[in-house]
């Protein structure tokens, strides 16, 4: 019965920080926007915050949320390792060629969660009057109420 309720407290823990990242990100992207997007939208280079914390420090919550996500999820294999070890044993047999594939797919995944840190980012310099943001194609016009812009 422990172990059942650890299992239990470890899922439910999960979908609320799986929630809490879905939320985040959410407001993060379209309700703490980018200071273009401010400009855009508003007309005039203003801070936007929820609950004190502009989408920066969200953004900063946001990714411990992810680290807690990690470890419950570590938590979860490491609790549940017997069921996949059956489970890959039912399933996938022992050959070499199956073995050999379950390492390549552990290498692919390890590669998908750390290969971020292997790449290298293009540095260039940004030059006055070139722009280099989404909003590039867009016309802005001025209207009666302030600011408005269109696509060409």
């Amino acid at each position: 019965m422990k172990n059942f309720k650890l299992n239990f407290i470890i899922d439910i823990l999960s979908f609320l920080c799986l929630s809490f990242i879905i939320g985040t990100g959410f407001l993060i992207k379209y309700i703490l926007i980018t200071g273009q997007e401010t400009w855009l939208k508003y007309g005039e280079n203003i801070r936007l915050e929820f609950l004190g914390l502009d989408r920066h420090e969200w953004g900063y919550i946001h990714l411990i949320a992810g680290f807690v996500m990690i470890v419950l999820m570590v938590l979860h294999i490491l609790y549940h390792w017997q069921l996949i070890k059956s489970m890959f044993k039912k399933i996938i047999g022992i050959s070499f060629i199956k073995g050999l594939s379950a390492i390549a797919f552990i290498f692919l995944c390890l590669i998908l969660i750390f290969g971020s840190f292997l790449v290298n980012p293009d540095v260039t310099n940004n030059r006055k009057g070139e722009r280099h943001h989404k909003f590039e194609n867009k016309k802005f016009e001025r209207n009666g109420r302030g600011r408005s812009f269109h696509y060409n």
